[in-house]
């Protein structure tokens, strides 16, 4: 499925942070939702040949999840993180980490902002701190952004459904 809103993620040279932007055709509250509510989040996290299951995930300040992709091989590719802060439904602040490294605390801080816009839209801003320039290079340079523009295309599909 195509989009008309387009994924945009900026990753300048030498800084340790990325930044994500992405319009949808729907209310920030829907939005919002499905980046916090777990039924809605496995129906879009993730590449679209990748099946999701959560672990657990606590959508409050204070929470924490975990959740796993699985490739049609049956490769299991395992997130978690702390979530900082759910304020809604303008903001969610938490902690991102890839349990396949080959050692721990490869983390980032992901700050994602929910804008109304005219017409019942929303804009979506998510700035990506990572503990070094190499650790986000390398979250780039291993297709994070095809997962997250797919993920999205799964999204706006979703929320056409959801209103």
């Amino acid at each position: 499925m195509s989009t008309k809103n387009e994924t945009k993620v900026t990753a300048q040279a030498g800084k340790q942070e990325l930044f994500i932007v992405r319009e949808f055709d729907a209310p920030r509250k829907l939005v919002f939702e499905a980046f916090t509510q777990p039924e809605l989040i496995v129906k879009w996290i993730g590449p679209k040949e990748m099946k999701m299951t959560i672990d657990y995930y606590e959508p409050k300040s204070g929470g924490k999840y975990r959740y796993i992709h699985t490739d049609a091989k049956g490769n299991n590719y395992a997130f978690n993180g702390v979530i900082h802060e759910i304020t809604a439904p303008e903001r969610a602040i938490q902690t991102f980490e890839f349990e396949g490294m080959p050692a721990r605390g490869h983390v980032s801080m992901d700050t994602a902002q929910f804008e109304t816009l005219p017409g019942n839209r929303t804009r979506l801003t998510i700035q990506s701190v990572f503990r070094s320039v190499a650790d986000r290079d390398g979250m780039v340079a291993a297709g994070m952004e095809r997962g997250i523009s797919e993920g999205f295309e799964k999204l706006d599909q979703l929320l056409i459904n959801q209103h």
